[in-house]
């Protein structure tokens, strides 16, 4: 027998062990368990969000400093990882080119559609996203409620930045030269006001205006009661991309009484939850604010 059937023979008898087992497609593939302690310290990196020494990021991966050094020794000679002057552990060369292209290929709206069907499930509300289009703020999706609701709501309609939820949550989270350009054709939209009634003497945004999108900014949710619709209550949330930046805005919508609409109620949380894991997805380690 040859060495090569020998090899064959030896591998058909050796079961694999159960640890490297990883069901992909109904088929059991066999993984290398070194790789997957080195997945511990990279993940461990990822969350901690800062660099960190040896002992800390051992301690966060929850393994000995000494079995971590030598996967930190490979991870350093592959770009994946690299030291700072006072010797910690960041994202190497390799890392932050892998990293700008999984965001290169990243489509916010199309990434943002499993949570956006989990997410009018788990609440039983309709769920909209809105980007920021020409025109002003865009609803892109809509997932209507099982429950039956008059929301007169369409993929395509541009909304107030004044007088809807998303729409504020849109303004508190652009430059203020932008907002004021967009404020000028507000009357345009679903809801929309006379730029007076934003804009004051000087330019600068009317204070309670100004005051309602800093409590937006605090809070990272915004609520519309019974307006612009009757009946309709509104939460929204932002998203953010890599830069930090407003990717899009999230929003929960249903009939007046029948869910509690408050920013600080049990139904915000989890539009601010499915909104952070968006963020988190496209590249914003913190949401800003």
């Amino acid at each position: 027998m040859n060495e090569s059937a020998r090899m064959t023979r030896a591998s058909k008898s050796q079961p694999i062990p159960e640890d490297d087992r990883q069901v992909e497609g109904g088929k059991p593939q066999r993984g290398i368990q070194s790789l997957d302690s080195t997945g511990q310290l990279l993940t461990a990196l990822v969350a901690a969000g800062r660099p960190l020494a040896l002992r800390d990021l051992a301690l966060a991966a929850d393994m000995p400093p000494a079995k971590a050094f030598p996967h930190l020794v490979s991870l350093q000679k592959t770009g994946l990882l690299a030291r700072d002057a006072a010797g910690n552990y960041l994202c190497g060369p390799l890392s932050l080119e892998l990293g700008l292209i999984a965001l290169q290929r990243l489509s916010p709206t199309r990434e943002a559609e499993p949570e956006i069907i989990d997410l009018a499930g788990t609440t039983g509300l309709s769920v909209a996203m809105a980007v920021l289009g020409p025109l002003g703020p865009t609803v892109v999706r809509l997932e209507e409620s099982a429950r039956p609701q008059h929301v007169s709501l369409r993929v395509g309609t541009v909304l107030s930045l004044v007088h809807t939820a998303i729409g504020r949550t849109v303004a508190a989270h652009l430059p203020e030269n932008v907002l004021a350009g967009l404020l000028a054709r507000d009357e345009l939209r679903m809801a929309g006001v006379a730029a007076s009634e934003a804009i004051g003497k000087g330019g600068a945004l009317a204070p309670a205006y100004a005051d309602r999108l800093a409590r937006v900014r605090e809070a990272q949710v915004d609520n519309a009661l019974s307006h612009p619709v009757p009946g309709i209550d509104t939460l929204a949330a932002p998203v953010f991309d890599h830069t930090g930046s407003l990717a899009l805005v999230i929003a929960v919508m249903g009939s007046s009484g029948s869910f509690d609409s408050s920013t600080a109620g049990a139904v915000a949380d989890i539009l601010r939850q499915a909104a952070r894991r968006l963020s988190w997805r496209f590249g914003a380690l913190k949401s800003p604010g």
